[in-house]
């Protein structure tokens, strides 16, 4: 292609039919154009992955982080409204002129090597935080770990948050396999951390295997606390007093000790603190996970995708306090274990809102009513005004009749795929404006 396309939305688009596959799992393609991209980084790389909790790890690390004044690079996926929130530079999202300028320079040296959607945009990462000179850059795994693209990295840190069931197609269907996926962005000589409380076999082996510095949770590093502070003790270092971050939610803990599990190793490199961690904690943001909007009736966003997920969510809604109704707006895509998740929520929920995803791949709200039926069917029946399913074309029709019916003792609980809540965020946005 002699001329690159010249908008932000010219690119995505250009870049959707650019490779026959959008999953295309194996690194010898992205290999082949990191090498003749030149780039390397001169600071310390962290690489996250993991089943749920890998997004708050990577705010929780980028937070602490910039208060204490470092220049932060963090890439992340999905988005939720803007593909530049995929890529940020100091706490901020990239501009289009930055995104074109590393797409241009990837573009011109892709040479005739067909990249999925996600090579080129983590490629492309990579050539931006280069060219922008960062003291830390901190990247998340798109999917499993060894074969994807963000692995063509070597990792000065690896952090695996859980290891679940999900992405069985890709990753096998249990956690020993899917902990060997995840595993693969471990490398020798370095260090990394597993803040899964039972890690697989399989992971553990691989780190020995490759001669990794293991930290495990509960044997290398934990935490304890009351309602009122928590403490981190690793291996040589402890932090006391910390406040609570503010994500909330009951893994939140779990995942800022693999945080400060990976600053206490880049100590030398990075050092930060008290202040700055207690600070970062208490500042971090990252929307849609378990993120209760303020008002009436209590909205709450969280992108809850499988059924581990979906357990924490279970977890933190009842730790709520008392709502008469609870309605909730749901899709999901086909190849998620949407019984596994209805069975954890349903307990949780009076009125579903169900709804249909503007993807191929998702499951249509009949599939998931089908499913909800099923699930309540050991249940007695139960008046409209008590218990309802509904289905909706669009999350933002789902919402609006949530919306509709709620009272404002009660609260709405928006979750599944990335979709389902960017949808509502979005009509939320345009109600507002």
């Amino acid at each position: 292609m002699k001329n690159h396309p010249s908008s932000l939305a010219e690119w995505l688009a250009h870049l959707e039919t650019m490779h026959p596959k959008a999953i295309d799992m194996g690194l010898d393609r992205v290999r082949q154009v990191k090498q003749a991209m030149a780039v390397e980084f001169a600071c310390p790389v962290i690489i996250v992955g993991g089943t749920n909790g890998k997004g708050s790890t990577c705010a929780m690390l980028e937070s602490i982080l910039l208060r204490a004044g470092y220049r932060v690079g963090l890439y992340t996926s999905p988005h939720l409204l803007h593909f530049n929130e995929r890529m940020r530079i100091n706490g901020e999202s990239a501009s289009d002129a930055e995104l074109i300028a590393a797409f241009d320079k990837l573009e011109a040296v892709r040479a005739d090597v067909s990249l999925s959607y996600f090579e080129f945009t983590t490629l492309a990462a990579i050539q931006l935080f280069s060219d922008a000179k960062l003291d830390a850059v901190i990247f998340e795994v798109g999917l499993g770990g060894r074969l994807d693209a963000v692995n063509v990295l070597d990792a000065d840190v690896a952090i695996v948050t859980s290891v679940d069931i999900d992405h069985t197609e890709y990753l096998g269907d249990t956690r020993e396999k899917i902990g060997f996926e995840k595993a693969g962005i471990f490398r020798s000589g370095k260090t990394a951390i597993c803040g899964d409380p039972v890690p697989p076999a399989s992971l553990v082996e691989h780190a020995e295997k490759i001669g990794a510095d293991l930290w495990l949770f509960n044997r290398d590093f934990n935490y304890s606390g009351d309602k009122q502070q928590w403490n981190f003790s690793g291996r040589g270092h402890r932090r006391n007093s910390l406040a609570y971050p503010s994500l909330r939610g009951a893994n939140q803990l779990l995942n800022a000790s693999s945080v400060l599990a990976a600053l206490e190793v880049l100590r030398l490199r990075l050092p930060v603190g008290a202040q700055e961690v207690r600070t970062g904690l208490a500042l971090v943001d990252l929307p849609g996970r378990f993120q209760v909007l303020p008002g009436q009736p209590t909205i709450v966003l969280d992108v809850a995708h499988n059924p581990h997920a979906a357990a924490a969510l279970a977890q933190n809604l009842g730790n709520m306090g008392f709502h008469p109704y609870t309605y909730a707006v749901f899709g999901a895509m086909q190849d998620k274990d949407i019984d596994g998740v209805i069975a954890h929520l349903k307990g949780q929920v009076d009125h579903w809102c169900v709804t249909d995803l503007p993807l191929p791949r998702a499951a249509t709200a009949v599939d998931i009513r089908e499913k909800l039926l099923h699930a309540y069917a050991d249940l007695p029946p139960a008046a409209e005004t008590e218990r309802s399913i509904r289905t909706f074309a669009t999350p933002a029709d789902a919402f609006a009749n949530a919306l509709s019916r709620a009272g404002e003792n009660d609260r709405i609980t928006v979750f599944g795929s990335f979709l389902t809540v960017a949808g509502v965020m979005e009509f939320r946005h345009s109600e507002h404006h």
